[in-house]
């Protein structure tokens, strides 16, 4: 069974296109392309289901026209529309380092490197702007921004699912 813990969200599934069973992908995060993962999974009704892929190509740089295997009829691929699709996070490894998504880090503790003290839990990736933001959900149920920049980033267990920070002074008071 596919858990939460183990997946995070890449896109979603918006419209049919045709009638035989493509989909229209818009997705964050193109690593479905670049490793050897042959499905993606979809929240179907809160349970994470693997579909496999038969084919897909681009439509832009964030929309893909997806086939998955077995879903043949627009009926079908009604069921799908407005489904959000995620990635298995052990296909990252597949990845050298300087590829790997920051929405892999989605659900990482963060803690300060000078004190140890913990800044909180990564929720989300704001890449509305050119210097994209970790955004941080503090113990206290606030949140903060900090920059998504490897310079800042000491160290990362990826098995603990910790990320050490080294932030400049003032940083978190902000």
């Amino acid at each position: 069974m596919i858990q939460a813990q183990d997946i995070y969200q890449i896109g979603k599934l918006t419209k049919a296109h045709g009638l035989k069973g493509e989909i229209n992908f818009q997705f964050t995060d193109d690593i479905w392309d670049r490793t050897d993962a042959s499905y993606l999974i979809c929240d179907i009704d809160g349970i994470y289901v693997p579909f496999f892929l038969e084919e897909y190509r681009f439509r832009s740089d964030t929309t893909a026209l997806v086939k998955f295997e077995d879903i043949d009829t627009i009926e079908a691929v009604q069921m799908l529309v407005n489904a959000n699709v995620y990635f298995e996070k052990k296909h990252q490894e597949e990845l050298d380092d300087d590829e790997v998504s920051l929405n892999y880090f989605i659900g990482f503790t963060m803690t300060d490197g000078d004190t140890d003290e913990t800044i909180g839990t990564i929720t989300a990736i704001d890449d509305n702007t050119e210097n994209w933001l970790f955004v941080v959900e503090r113990p206290d149920g606030s949140e903060v921004l900090i920059p998504a920049h490897e310079e800042f980033i000491s160290s990362i267990n990826q098995e603990d699912k910790l990320m050490v920070m080294d932030l400049p002074i003032g940083l978190l008071d902000i």
